[in-house]
């Protein structure tokens, strides 16, 4: 990313997840031309919704690797929900071959994990709150 912090109307922020989620199963169902086409997806939703995707990669044939930079007003949840969903019924569309190592026509796992990724460690920030007890009036 060129610049730590964005700027918006009424806010300054540097808000980025890792976000990882996998297919089904675990099936290794990601070629390289679907993994091709999801990154092209991830970054044509991040477009429309509002948020940026810095990086998308495929591990494994089975899951996903995101790091993607949002406004505050767009919660870790819609994000997963945006590009779960839509990849998820544009893939199965446009590849159905992938059907074939899927039952109930869902490509991914309901599940993801979400981590925050920011410019400061854990350990700074609560040092940081830890020396505001010391400057109350």
């Amino acid at each position: 990313m060129k610049n730590k912090y964005t700027h918006a109307r009424t806010c300054v922020y540097n808000i980025n997840y890792h976000i990882i989620w996998c297919v089904k199963y675990r099936r290794k169902v990601l070629t390289p031309e679907i993994s091709s086409r999801l990154y092209e997806l991830a970054q044509a939703i991040a477009d429309e919704k509002g948020f940026t995707v810095v990086e998308c990669k495929v591990g494994e044939n089975d899951h996903v690797h995101c790091f993607v930079s949002a406004p505050p007003k767009i919660s870790a949840t819609q994000i997963v929900k945006y590009l779960k969903g839509i990849s998820g019924n544009t893939l199965l569309k446009e590849f159905p071959e992938i059907r074939k190592s899927l039952w109930n026509g869902q490509l991914w796992n309901g599940s993801y994990f979400c981590e925050t990724i920011g410019s400061t460690s854990e350990e700074n920030i609560l040092k940081y709150i830890e020396r505001q007890k010391n400057c109350q009036l």
